[in-house]
């Protein structure tokens, strides 16, 4: 009995030790393979070189992680290019990725059902790949944007209308547990819905720990 307890706190001391966040010195190197963090008691996978806030480059537990993935690789930007003003970073290269507690919201799909309907215009539109939309009224708070789903509402965003150097920016979220994962991609990625979406599956897989 005594030899299981002292292996059981031995292992919840690593766990704690590994997880628990320490700062500065904790950072790793960007090449690293993905670490272990926690966000509103749910479990990612995130690369230090995806992460867009080098404090945050190492395992820990936090409220708000950002992201960035090249696009469609889903790999992490070279941290040795950098934008100028005469040679900025194209975003529409870039899909990027938040994840945060969402213990004090709605999830998307709830707010989908019961808070967006009553802002939305009663005219409904077909897109490509299945997808229709509904603008929200002038004059709402979410005026100058479209709600975007698909029929069986395994996928909805809010892209707005208007974008820089693009048709405008989508924002999609799924809640994990108590966090939410929102995504941020441009609107003229819907032309390709079916890579679109087996571009998105792919990224919460590849951030999300498969169950032991």
């Amino acid at each position: 009995m005594i030899v299981f307890l002292g292996v059981t706190v031995g292992a919840v001391a690593f766990v704690t030790y590994v997880l628990w966040p320490r700062w500065p010195g904790a950072a790793v190197a960007q090449n690293a393979p993905a670490l272990p963090v926690v966000i509103a008691g749910s479990n990612f996978n995130v690369e230090p070189a995806a992460v867009r806030r080098p404090v945050q480059r190492a395992p820990g537990v936090y409220d708000r992680i950002d992201l960035a993935y090249l696009w469609p690789s889903l790999l992490p930007p070279d941290p040795a290019l950098k934008g100028t003003a005469d040679n900025p970073i194209n975003p529409n290269e870039r899909i990027f990725v938040t994840i945060a507690s969402g213990e004090t919201s709605f999830p998307m799909a709830e707010r989908v059902r019961t808070i967006y309907p009553r802002y939305l215009a009663e005219t409904t539109t077909t897109l490509p790949g299945g997808l229709t939309a509904r603008a929200f009224r002038d004059g709402t708070s979410y005026q100058g944007e479209d709600l975007i789903v698909n029929d069986n509402l395994s996928f909805m965003a809010r892209c707005s209308r208007r974008g820089i150097g693009n048709a405008g920016t989508c924002l999609s979220e799924r809640r994990i547990g108590d966090a939410d994962v929102t995504v941020r991609f441009p609107r003229d990625w819907l032309a390709d819905t079916p890579a679109l979406l087996a571009g998105i599956d792919r990224l919460f897989a590849k951030i999300t720990p498969t169950p032991q």
